[in-house]
């Protein structure tokens, strides 16, 4: 049972998490917060939900995450200066959080892969997924999805990156709500890093990338490209060389070493 006077004690934050709405079953905490019409509007609204129905990733693909043992939850973006039509620095910005908390808090050597995911000895312990909706041709609202494996043992269906939770990295029980407070105190922090020094941003994910260098293959569609991975760019896109010696600036993609 998740404790919320004990997760309230632990959370130092000025907005992320203040307005905080759960339920015990949802579809989707993005789509809860993304739907149009509804009732949250509040920036830093966090919606948490102990089982998601319709969990899902990139390229809706599912998320399964079996029920009070993870964290599965999205965060509203409203304020003008958070919203970016550039989401690759917000995956940034999330997945150092997540890093930080699982090193800080259980010295975990996690490592960051393009575009949002984050790892711990090549295994996926988090995925992160932004999307948005627009009024007009402006974003009005933005919402990064987390769903972060916690205390879950056993994980169902295929994976292209095998999962593993910090219960099993560090093989004992964890608070959760311990946990969820450090990921959003340091969420709003790198947000307002994000905003006034981005280059912290990208030099903090660039330390923990380890495919940097390395021969890739990036994945979108039926399209397949090959090349290394030259570098990110100032807007968090990937620089592929490809045999012609020419950079390629890619956008998206699923990306794996050759």
């Amino acid at each position: 049972m998740f404790s919320f006077e004990s997760f309230d004690i632990k959370l130092d934050t000025e907005f992320i998490g203040r307005n905080f709405v759960f339920t015990e079953e949802a579809d989707s905490t993005n789509e809860m917060l993304l739907e149009r019409g509804n009732k949250y509007t509040i920036n830093g609204t966090v919606f948490y939900t102990e089982k998601q129905l319709k969990g899902r990733g990139r390229k809706n693909r599912p998320w399964y995450s079996a029920k009070e043992l993870n964290l599965t939850f999205s965060i509203l973006l409203t304020n003008k200066k958070y919203i970016t039509e550039n989401p690759v620095l917000l995956n940034f910005a999330a997945s150092l959080a997540i890093g930080n908390a699982l090193e800080n808090l259980y010295q975990l050597k996690v490592e960051l892969k393009w575009p949002n995911d984050v790892l711990i000895n090549g295994k996926k312990i988090c995925g992160i997924l932004t999307e948005s909706t627009s009024e007009g041709n402006k974003i009005d609202r933005l919402v990064i999805g987390l769903g972060i494996n916690v205390n879950q043992t056993m994980f169902q269906g295929s994976y292209s990156i095998p999962p593993t939770s910090v219960r099993l990295e560090i093989n004992e029980n964890v608070e959760r709500e311990k946990l969820f407070a450090e990921v959003l105190n340091n969420i709003e922090e790198l947000l307002r890093v994000m905003i006034e020094s981005p280059e912290i941003i990208l030099k903090d994910w660039k330390q923990r990338c380890n495919m940097i260098g390395d021969k890739i293959s990036i994945t979108e569609g039926e399209e397949v490209k090959y090349g290394i991975f030259e570098d990110v760019d100032e807007n968090g896109f990937l620089l592929l060389r490809d045999n012609n010696d020419r950079i390629n600036k890619i956008h998206y993609g699923d990306v794996s070493l050759r």
